[in-house]
């Protein structure tokens, strides 16, 4: 089921980024990604930005250990206790980053015109220094960073089924990411967000 790929370090200033491409099978992804797609209690938010609202590009679910909220862009969810999927990826997740995790948000982009605008994973409840592991299941989407400060700094990620992207360190601090909008996607992508929560 688990690969042992090689992990790919982002040489990028002010962060601490890795990459594992294959950390599942071809056919254990496509068993996690159908259960995730029928399983999981999605749902649609309203979202405000620059005082307008409209349904959030994308459909998300949380779970958690415990009953801790999570707000971010003016919106707070509440948590459903770990099911056993999510708990069997978030424990593949814990061995491969040596971390345990609070916390999962789960988001679901139906097709290229789903997406996730630029923003950092930087809420206080996420601590000093977040570390969020990013599970991709179903289509590969790009994944975009650019540095706040330093406008020259950019760089874009092809995050593959069955892959997974560690940010740790700074990176929330210095650094920005989005899933842009893309004509040429058509199928769905599940990606499942380790986080703790103090």
């Amino acid at each position: 089921m688990l690969f042992n790929p090689d992990p790919i370090k982002f040489d990028l200033p002010d962060s601490d980024i890795t990459y594992y491409p294959k950390c599942f099978s071809e056919e254990k992804s496509q068993i996690f990604y159908e259960k995730l797609l029928a399983e999981t209690p999605w749902q649609q938010d309203d979202i405000t930005v620059f005082g307008k609202t409209y349904p959030q590009p994308r459909l998300t679910a949380l779970y958690a250990n415990n009953k801790n909220s999570y707000t971010y862009s003016n919106i707070t969810m509440q948590p459903h206790i770990f099911s056993p999927i999510v708990s069997e990826i978030k424990s593949i997740a814990e061995s491969i980053t040596n971390t345990k995790y609070t916390t999962c948000l789960l988001n679901l982009y139906r097709d290229g015109n789903d997406s996730n605008g630029w923003h950092a994973d930087n809420e206080k409840e996420l601590g000093e220094e977040p570390i969020i592991a990013s599970i991709s299941f179903g289509e590969a989407r790009w994944f975009h960073l650019k540095h706040r400060t330093d406008k020259n700094l950019k760089a874009k990620i092809l995050l593959e089924n069955g892959s997974l992207l560690l940010m740790k360190g700074k990176t929330q601090k210095y650094w920005l990411h989005q899933i842009p909008k893309s004509k040429k996607v058509k199928n769905p992508r599940i990606n499942l967000t380790f986080r703790i929560i103090k």
